[in-house]
């Protein structure tokens, strides 16, 4: 188990941690507005576009259990520091590629740097908040959400403002290199302990709940990645302008993680997961099925206020489970669900190329159902 080194006041810790996974939450979404000139720039196919995000997927797949080895070994923060390096350079190479083979290395550099992050924010979220006496997790989570509205709906201002995606892209890097700067005297320093392994599989309940947080993490990422060309292709939006859908999503997903404490409190956990998941299958088949495009739009509204307040009950769960040490639950939980976000969208690609854009997304949707089928099983 890591122990904390004497270091700056709580204040600051959690300053440095909300930064972290707003640097992640912005780095990640400044990708959803690029995906279509990725495409129309390269000329490829669904199928093409979908091994290209297996690129993605793999670089994260690869790096978390080394992140999380070596977040035990060396503490969260240096893995946190050099994921964000590998972030500021992947970004300029996601916009100016010009082949599949340099989008490819620009992806996979993309995932692994992310995943790097998403685990090591995440084991030093945790160990800041056993440390406070109010819950922390809601709104650590909420600021990688406001980093993805803010990402997504920057890079897609400056892009229907008439700017090619490099320069665009460009900026959005000076907000990433000013986070992590401001972040990195603050983190936490940790040192690990002599006891335990430093990964372990999932089992268990734990088993379930990573199970479920691949579902939720699985359509964030299918909204990041897929999300703007579902307009482009089923709603005739403008390329420019259809990372607004995502950052609808971002808006939504913001709102309930911030209130989500409170939410949580009063209404129960049962509850939270019965309802944020038919809401959020509600409004995939809005997304999808809706006449107008301004419903479409609603539909990225009610994914993220019913999927919003859904994970931070799953890490809840986990941390109070006896199936496993907490520590080593959360950190597997983590691992296994943002493997959804980095990794599953590529398969959307294939499903999409054989049975259409929209029967992977009805997919998606049923997914959401997973929450309230099993909410008994560990709801409070």
């Amino acid at each position: 188990m890591n122990q904390a080194v004497p270091c700056a006041d709580s204040s600051a810790t959690r300053l440095a941690t909300r930064l972290a996974f707003f640097v992640s939450g912005f780095g990640m979404a400044c990708w959803a507005p690029l995906v279509p000139y990725a495409k129309a720039r390269l000329g490829i196919e669904e199928a093409v576009l979908g091994l290209l995000l297996l690129c993605l997927g793999a670089g994260s797949m690869l790096s978390m259990p080394v992140a999380g080895v070596l977040a035990g070994r060396i503490g969260a923060r240096p893995v946190i520091l050099v994921g964000g390096v590998g972030l500021c350079c992947a970004m300029p190479l996601l916009a100016g590629a010009d082949s599949s083979l340099v989008l490819a290395l620009a992806l996979a550099l993309f995932g692994a740097s992310l995943g790097a992050m998403d685990v090591a924010m995440n084991i030093h979220a945790v160990e800041v908040a056993n440390d406070a006496p109010v819950p922390l997790m809601s709104g650590f989570h909420g600021l990688f959400s406001l980093g993805g509205f803010v990402g997504s709906l920057g890079m897609t201002g400056l892009l229907a403002a008439g700017l090619a995606p490099l320069p665009a892209i460009l900026v959005a890097l000076l907000v990433v290199i000013l986070g992590l700067a401001l972040a990195a005297p603050r983190l936490l320093r940790t040192r690990s302990g002599s006891e335990g392994p430093l990964f372990v599989l999932p089992r268990g309940i734990v088993l379930l709940l990573g199970a479920l947080t691949f579902a939720m993490f699985l359509a964030e990422g299918a909204l990041l990645d897929w999300g703007a060309i579902l307009l482009v292709e089923t709603r005739q939006f403008d390329p420019a302008q259809a990372g607004i859908g995502y950052a609808l999503f971002s808006l939504a997903m913001l709102s309930g993680r911030l209130t989500g404490d409170r939410v949580i409190a009063r209404l129960g956990e049962y509850r939270v997961l019965v309802g944020g998941g038919l809401l959020a299958t509600a409004g995939f088949a809005l997304m999808l099925l809706a006449p107008h495009s301004v419903l479409a739009l609603a539909g990225f509204l009610l994914v993220g206020l019913g999927a919003a307040n859904i994970v931070p009950v799953l890490f809840t769960a986990a941390g109070r489970q006896s199936a496993m040490p907490p520590n080593l639950a959360v950190a597997a939980v983590t691992t296994v669900g943002y493997a959804g976000v980095l990794a599953g969208p590529a398969l959307v690609g294939f499903v999409a190329q054989g049975l259409g854009l929209v029967t992977a997304f009805m997919i998606l949707g049923a997914l959401m159902l997973s929450a309230p089928l099993t909410a008994g099983r560990f709801a409070r």
